[in-house]
């Protein structure tokens, strides 16, 4: 008797997805980089990502500035800039001024694998070494909140005058900053390109450039000052740069005389005692021609 043969189809193999991304895994044991997923799925723009990625797989001492990375990168300094402040705000790049033993200052970048670790975690300890008990999560840094004082309002006798206005830490909303210190300080952009400001910045820095403007320096002067003797790469944003040169090193006031030049006075007109020809002239009397012709008759 023949064997029983059926004509269903056979059963597809459940563990293959019949649709969708299908991994062709590869056992990695040399050049590879561990991402969490957390990060490879982040949400936004894929150029925030590809940086991420891009900074995880680099070794301690890459340099990661702005420049380096449009050197590797297609994108431009607008969009390189923005992914930094994009993972900067999700906590995975934090950027920190730290002061040497030489005593200059330096901007150090830290880059976590999970958002709020520990950057001053020593060295793995060595695999026959006690484990170490897990670091607790440091907490995330929460935006301090300014109150702004109304300007009704009296200032109490307490608080401190700052000497400048760049020095300034209460925010000053962009509606109220002087407009034309505020297209002074869009305008840097179309002499350096790299001066790119958002409104937030601009506002800090207007009362500083109206105080300029108010002086008496054209908008000009101040231009080429806060552009001139720019360094080739810039450690930290614009705005620290610019504000620094605001501060620091402030523009000759021009000085302003308070005699006034005098406008001489036009000398009358008048007849001339010789010849009627009229003449100007201070006093009554003859012509220049009738005063040489007499000088001519009496040497004669």
């Amino acid at each position: 008797m023949a064997d029983s043969q059926s004509n269903a189809l056979l059963r597809a193999d459940a563990g293959t997805p019949t649709s969708g991304v299908i991994h062709i895994r590869t056992r990695l044991t040399a050049d590879f980089t561990v991402i969490s997923n957390a990060l490879a799925q982040m949400r936004g723009s894929a150029v925030t990502v590809g940086v991420a990625v891009y900074i995880s797989s680099l070794p301690d001492g890459t340099p990661v500035t702005i420049p380096a990375l449009c050197k590797h990168f297609s994108e431009g300094e607008i969009l390189i800039s923005r992914a930094l402040r994009e993972l900067e705000a999700a906590g995975y790049l934090e950027r920190r001024r730290e002061r040497t033993s030489t005593g200059h200052v330096r901007t150090r970048t830290y880059f976590y694998d999970v958002p709020g670790g520990d950057a001053d975690s020593g060295p793995d300890p060595e695999p026959d070494g006690p484990p170490e008990p897990p670091r607790p999560r440091r907490p995330r840094k929460q935006p301090v909140v300014v109150a702004v004082t109304p300007r009704s309002a009296a200032v109490p006798e307490t608080a401190p005058a700052s000497s400048s206005p760049a020095e300034a830490e209460t925010p000053v909303p962009l509606a109220d900053a002087d407009p034309k210190a505020v297209a002074v300080l869009t305008g840097l952009r179309r002499v350096d390109p790299r001066l790119i400001l958002s409104a937030r910045e601009a506002a800090r820095l207007a009362p500083a450039v109206a105080q300029w403007l108010a002086a008496g320096l054209l908008p000009t002067h101040i231009t080429d000052h806060l552009t001139a003797r720019l360094p080739d790469y810039f450690l930290t944003r614009p705005v620290g740069i610019l504000a620094y040169r605001l501060k620091e090193t402030p523009l000759p006031v021009p000085t302003r005389s308070v005699d006034l030049p005098t406008r001489s006075t036009v000398a009358p007109m008048r007849n001339c005692d010789g010849c009627e020809r009229a003449f100007r002239s201070a006093e009554p009397g003859r012509c220049r021609d009738c005063r040489a012709g007499d000088q001519l008759r009496a040497v004669g």
